[in-house]
């Protein structure tokens, strides 16, 4: 099969298209003809080796993938040869097909096309989860979504008007901001040109806002546990924004009865698939609705997934990113 080898660890550029060996499922597993790959800020630290992960040379990076089911293994049960779907991937996404656990396979609505499905889980995934299994974001709160143009956040935006939160997207620049609102936000920050905490409380008439989804770190951070409100939650989803690790004082989670909360979305595949499943069964709903839009803003060739990546990296991209496989 063709797909994007990773032989070293690397920037984008030091991938190359070449071959793999077509895999076969083993017991519990499904194999995928690969229709699309979602691009993820993970591939790139996985090629450069900073991710946990780190699988053996040569690979595709991929965590996430679309298209149908090829054949299964012994024991494969919830999906047949044919289906459609989308699956979640240790890596190897990059490729003609797949590899994918069963629980990590999911059948997707006739109205969702493969390029859309491709980049739907980790972003909506890690977005409903953030803000239900962790926040508990209740109706007529007031949510924060940083990073509000980029994939996750985008996915954020649009979730917490699902859930029936007042939705504040902060992001660099009025084109990222246009897009947040296009996707439902109700109030737009600027974070290069306004004083982050500032807006979030004159947005609030002073309270702060309930809860903050935080993909981006660094200052922001600092900037957000100051501008919630009393008992308000903050979800650390990663560090898009680069530099050091934030650090959250102890007195101020004190004072003011706020939480700060982790949360790695993928964990769940493992302690709690069952959870997802059912996750999957809502999004699906919703997006049926039309209560979720995704953007796909790139499209890429396989031959192409170098550029993908540098687009994520760059911080250039909105929405999602995807790369193409014939």
């Amino acid at each position: 099969m063709k797909a994007m080898l990773c032989e070293a660890f690397g920037p984008p550029e030091s991938l190359r298209l070449g071959s793999l060996p077509d895999p076969v499922p083993g017991a519990g597993q499904v194999l995928l003809r690969v229709h699309a790959a979602g691009v993820n800020f993970a591939d790139t630290l996985m090629i450069e080796g900073k991710y946990q992960e780190k699988p053996p040379f040569p690979f595709a990076p991929g965590l996430e993938v679309a298209g149908t089911v090829e054949a299964v293994g012994e024991g494969v049960t919830r999906v047949e040869p044919g289906q459609r779907v989308l699956a979640l991937t240790e890596a190897g996404g990059f490729a003609e097909l797949a590899l994918a656990a069963e629980s990590d396979v999911f059948a997707i609505p006739e109205a969702m096309g493969f390029v859309v499905a491709a980049g739907f889980p980790i972003t909506y995934g890690t977005a409903h989860g953030a803000l239900t299994w962790r926040a508990a974001l209740q109706p007529g709160e007031s949510l924060a979504v940083h990073g509000a143009a980029g994939g996750v956040g985008l996915a954020a935006v649009e979730v917490g008007k699902a859930l029936g939160a007042h939705v504040v997207a902060s992001a660099g620049g009025a084109e990222k901001l246009r897009i947040a609102e296009e996707h439902g936000a109700d109030a737009l920050i600027d974070y290069r040109s306004e004083d982050l905490r500032q807006r979030l409380k004159a947005l609030t008439d002073g309270r702060g806002v309930d809860v903050v989804f935080d993909p981006v770190g660094g200052p922001v951070f600092e900037a957000s546990l100051r501008g919630l409100a009393w008992g308000g939650r903050l979800v650390v989803i990663g560090f898009a924004g680069g530099g050091e690790v934030p650090q959250a004082p102890a007195n101020l989670l004190l004072v003011k009865n706020i939480g700060v909360l982790g949360f790695y979305w993928g964990s769940y595949r493992s302690h709690a698939p069952d959870l997802l499943r059912e996750q999957f069964a809502e999004l699906f709903a919703w997006h049926e609705a039309g209560k979720l839009r995704p953007l796909v803003s790139e499209v890429v060739p396989l031959a192409e997934a170098a550029r993908a990546l540098n687009l994520l990296k760059s911080r250039q991209a909105t929405g999602k990113v995807v790369v193409s496989v014939p």
